[in-house]
């Protein structure tokens, strides 16, 4: 998929007039007067360390959208009763810059982003807004916060975009104030243990991530919120990630906050890379869309989109046809899985002793558009 122009930005589907929308023409930059210190970027705990600015642009029912502007970063001032802190009318998003090898910045498919931005603002009634239009105000933030992207191939500079209802009111309904603001943060591997080491998965029905007619295919803050409770049980269970089940038959969902994929051989022996499909529960990942993107292209062995159940895995175990389980995102780009505990029972993933060969290619290709060793149509110059 190429990073297409985003046209369908409204909640009738769309593309919103001038007036519904700002402008990144009337963007205003104001800079701070003292500068951070930065930091190593080989000791970057993931998100707990800001850019120098923020970008934020306020929203009235009244007088729709303020103009758009760059500040110093700095704490916001928000009503006790706002919507987002009592109803969770809030979304976010999750993309990154990198600092390639010729020293040029680039963003990974940020318009995949921005489109999955307005899908989950229109199902928690917030504004629509013209996604071409925010692109370039936060090209012009990254722009002047550009000396914090990280001088390396393993670390990048993460844009948190959020969106947030500030109604003033207990009242459940419709927000008639918003504010989108896009915050920045150098950072380094997403998990403790470093990049592409494995993980092992706590599998239980008794908790689910989302649910048919939810909005698991939305990026909610809900969403991860409800799901703090089950990581940190599968730690008591020596885990290190939840693989969300659901259903009767204990479909597999995600894992983590991550995508899921696995390459076996399937019941009519082809060699396949699956993951589960787009059915309500499943966010649609950037990493995940590129993935299959990739092996499409590869052509070299089946690419499905399908429901897998625990039932299925534990028989391709048992039959020896898994080669390898991985989980993608954003975060972590790729991160293998190898092990499995699952109605008491611990499944051995062989993914590390078969190379892991699907898993480490699609690493090293998504890393190389990411950092400019491969000129891609996914990479966004911020010049």
């Amino acid at each position: 998929m190429q990073n297409c122009k985003i046209i369908c930005s409204g909640l009738d589907g769309c593309e919103p007039t001038a007036s519904s929308s700002f402008r990144a023409a009337d963007l205003t930059i104001e800079l701070s007067v003292s500068q951070k210190d930065k930091p190593d970027h080989k000791n970057l705990v993931f998100g707990t360390v800001f850019t120098d600015h923020m970008l934020v642009i306020e929203w009235s029912a009244k007088a729709g959208w303020d103009k758009p502007k760059i500040k110093p970063f700095q704490n916001l001032s928000l009503h006790p009763a706002s919507s987002a802190l009592h109803y969770a009318v809030q979304i976010f998003e999750g993309l990154k810059a990198y600092r390639g090898v010729d020293n040029k910045i680039r963003m990974f498919r940020p318009r995949l982003n921005i489109r999955r931005l307005l899908n989950s603002s229109r199902r928690v009634c917030l504004p629509p807004f013209d996604g071409e239009e925010f692109l370039e105000c936060v090209r012009r933030l990254i722009e002047v916060d550009r000396d914090w992207v990280p001088k390396s191939t393993a670390a990048s500079l993460y844009i948190r975009p959020a969106f947030i209802g500030t109604e003033p009111s207990l009242g459940v309904k419709k927000p008639s104030k918003a504010l989108l603001y896009v915050i920045l943060s150098p950072v380094g591997p997403y998990f403790s243990t470093g990049s592409f080491n494995p993980v092992s998965l706590w599998a239980d029905p008794k908790y689910v991530r989302a649910w048919k007619g939810g909005t698991g295919d939305c990026k909610m803050g809900g969403n991860y919120g409800a799901s703090i409770f089950a990581q940190y049980e599968a730690i008591d269970h020596g885990c290190q990630q939840v693989l969300w089940l659901y259903g009767e038959d204990h479909q597999i969902t995600e894992v983590g906050t991550m995508n899921l994929f696995l390459y076996w051989i399937n019941d009519n022996g082809e060699e396949e890379l699956a993951t589960p499909p787009l059915d309500g529960i499943i966010l649609p990942g950037i990493t995940r869309q590129s993935i299959l993107d990739l092996a499409r292209k590869w052509n070299e062995f089946k690419v499905s989109e399908r429901h897998l159940t625990m039932a299925d895995l534990v028989t391709a175990l048992e039959e020896e046809r898994v080669k390898e389980m991985f989980g993608a995102g954003t975060a972590c780009v790729v991160c293998p899985v190898n092990r499995i505990l699952y109605k008491e029972k611990n499944l051995h993933i062989p993914t590390m002793e078969s190379g892991p060969k699907i898993a480490t290619r699609i690493l090293n290709q998504l890393t190389d558009i990411q950092y400019g060793r491969i000129q891609s149509d996914w990479s966004f110059l911020v010049p």
